[in-house]
């Protein structure tokens, strides 16, 4: 399935650049999109907002404050599905897309993986 990691990182720090490296690992295909240049385990981290086809789940690693300009890019790629990661809650975004009938989900995606409920 394709997951777009929105907030992905090049440092391996990062909750981001280790949801990307387990979608991988779980056999899923992770689109990173990030601020900065760079990759993950030799996939590209892309910048700005490009169109995506075929979207499953947009999981977001960027607070509420930094999520607004990417509102109508999250919509605009109909994910079934957006999760929400520990600090990225945000119930604005989540009424606009549960209003449009996606799925949105407060969890953490790496336990989510781990644990079979991804």
């Amino acid at each position: 399935m394709k997951v777009v990691v929105l907030g992905a990182s090049p440092n391996p720090a990062r909750y981001s650049y280790k949801a990307v490296r387990l979608l991988l690992r779980h056999g899923h295909e992770p689109i990173p999109i990030g601020i900065r240049e760079g990759e993950i385990d030799g996939i590209k981290i892309i910048k700005g907002m490009p169109q995506v086809n075929d979207v499953h789940t947009v999981t977001l690693y960027l607070g509420p404050a930094r999520q607004k300009q990417y509102y109508d890019y999250i919509l605009s790629l109909k994910p079934q599905r957006v999760i929400f990661n520990p600090g990225t809650e945000n119930p604005e975004l989540e009424q606009m897309l549960t209003a449009r009938g996606i799925e949105t989900v407060e969890n953490c995606t790496l336990v989510m993986l781990h644990t079979g409920i991804f």
